[in-house]
């Protein structure tokens, strides 16, 4: 008898044991992740009970909660469209996205951290309060990024490279967050609706979910490989003939303008990259091998989801290439597919003397009584190269900008460091339009990244060097005020 009743008292045991380990497990381990996953119907009504907390830019609100005559109590309002790349939406009908997404166990006051507000709340009968959410954006950089974009499709991300602090992040077409905030059902999913068959995609976030062809560009990555691999200098030749056949087929890779790299009989790493040549690259690129510059790419987050704390869309370079494929892909053709943000990464971390700075977005996060909850201190994604390797790429970037084809990004007094891109997307399509760079060369405070999509609306006739090297000098301009 007392050997079935310890049989009994064991099972018992071990099945508290494991109900203790369970909800322990829900309510502690897994309740951030609980709280912000969408399938989570319950979360997001129980959210409406009580006053979510703010996302803020300069201590001004650019989405906050207010309170409303209705069952919900609180609507959820938005300050300017320029910021909907950011901050997303928080909707009843159609969930949350973007940072309402990403910071939604703080702004409803469900954090782990937050988890004596939580008891005092119980205690008390009156609901937690959501913490507000201070970002890293400059209004006045969003500002200059937002209004130097204009009506073109595309991205701008703008990076501090010492702290890794994001001061921009633009997607265009944006939309008005606002639309589907509202609480009635029919017009909410009316206006979603009308949202997800827009041809123009303004509920995709180009800045780090899209991924483009990069085009020239992605000769900053290959540049850092070869410097990086000890073989080569800035200063290290190739043959230069005006026209290429890549190996093993009848493709022929020319130069922009279809001429020699500068007329000389030879070309070197420098010049290659002022005056972005894609017949050098080719071959620096087949000598250096798919599996190196793969590395180099992987040092600087490709084939990474960075979280900032969205998360990117990897960036992409392909492997189990031929020769001829890796030679398009030094040139960032081929299957070569990065984001904004991966660009704009790749310049801060050579603005940073090699180091990359893991990316950013929020400066704190704030208690209703205003404490500080929550403070990200910068720290180290990765070391991409020496920073010998980064300064010989700041001063070849420099003489892309000075006397080079990325001269549109001079700032007056400013010595830039810069790269353009013009990317083909296939033989009909427009070209895909970039620039990255940093600025001052000498002293960074900005690593910033443009893509514009479609060609600007010019097709094929657009350039990198026309469209999108003049949005980044105006970013620059305004985190330098110039």
């Amino acid at each position: 008898m007392n050997r079935e009743l310890k049989r009994v008292s064991l099972v018992i045991f071990v099945m508290f044991l494991s109900l203790f380990i369970s909800s322990t497990g829900i309510q502690v381990i897994s309740a951030d992740d609980l709280a912000t996953d969408q399938r989570n119907v319950r979360s997001i009504y129980d959210s409406y009970k009580t006053q979510r907390g703010s996302i803020l830019v300069d201590g001004k609100p650019i989405a906050e909660s207010i309170p409303v005559d209705d069952v919900y109590r609180y609507n959820r309002v938005y300050s300017d469209e320029m910021y909907s790349s950011v901050t997303g939406f928080f909707s009843l009908y159609q969930g949350a996205t973007g940072l309402e997404s990403a910071t939604n166990s703080y702004l409803t006051g469900q954090n782990s951290s937050q988890f004596f507000e939580q008891i005092n709340a119980l205690l008390s009968g009156t609901p937690v309060a959501g913490a507000s959410v201070e970002l890293t954006i400059d209004p006045d950089v969003q500002k200059a990024a937002w209004d130097a974009l204009g009506n073109k499709k595309g991205a701008v991300v703008a990076i501090n490279p010492t702290t890794g602090n994001i001061l921009a992040m633009v997607s265009k077409p944006g939309f008005d967050a606002n639309e589907l905030a509202v609480h009635d059902g029919a017009t909410s999913n009316a206006n979603y609706k009308a949202l997800i068959e827009d041809e123009d995609g303004p509920l995709l976030n180009r800045a780090y979910s899209e991924l483009y062809a990069p085009g020239s560009v992605f000769k900053l990555v290959v540049a850092a490989a070869a410097l990086e691999s000890g073989e080569y200098t800035a200063d290290s030749t190739f043959p230069n003939p005006s026209k290429y056949t890549l190996p093993g087929t009848s493709t022929v890779v020319m130069n922009s303008g279809e001429g020699k790299c500068g007329g000389a009989a030879t070309v070197s790493i420098a010049d290659a990259l002022r005056l972005s040549c894609n017949v050098p690259f080719a071959q620096l690129g087949i000598a250096l091998k798919q599996n190196r510059i793969s590395s180099q790419a992987g040092l600087f987050g490709f084939s990474k989801n960075i979280e900032f704390p969205m998360t990117s869309v990897a960036s992409v370079y392909p492997s189990g290439m031929d020769d001829a494929q890796t030679g398009l892909s030094a040139f960032g053709q081929f299957d070569v597919r990065v984001t904004p943000l991966q660009m704009a990464m790749v310049s801060a971390a050579i603005a940073n003397k090699g180091v990359l700075m893991q990316p950013n977005l929020i400066e704190n996060v704030l208690t209703a009584n205003l404490s500080v909850l929550h403070q990200p201190s910068p720290s180290v994604f990765s070391q991409p190269m020496s920073a010998t390797t980064a300064k010989s790429m700041t001063e070849m970037m420099v003489g892309a900008v000075s006397n080079g084809v990325s001269g549109n990004a001079r700032i007056s007094g400013v010595e830039v460091a810069g790269k353009t891109g013009t990317a083909q997307n296939g033989t009909d399509q427009p070209y895909t339009l970039w620039f990255t760079g940093f600025a001052p060369a000498n002293n960074p405070q900005v690593a910033v990244a443009v893509v514009i999509a479609d060609g600007g609306g010019l097709g094929q006739s657009g350039r990198g060097n026309s469209l999108a090297a003049p949005v980044a000098k105006k970013v620059m301009q305004a985190v330098l005020k110039k």
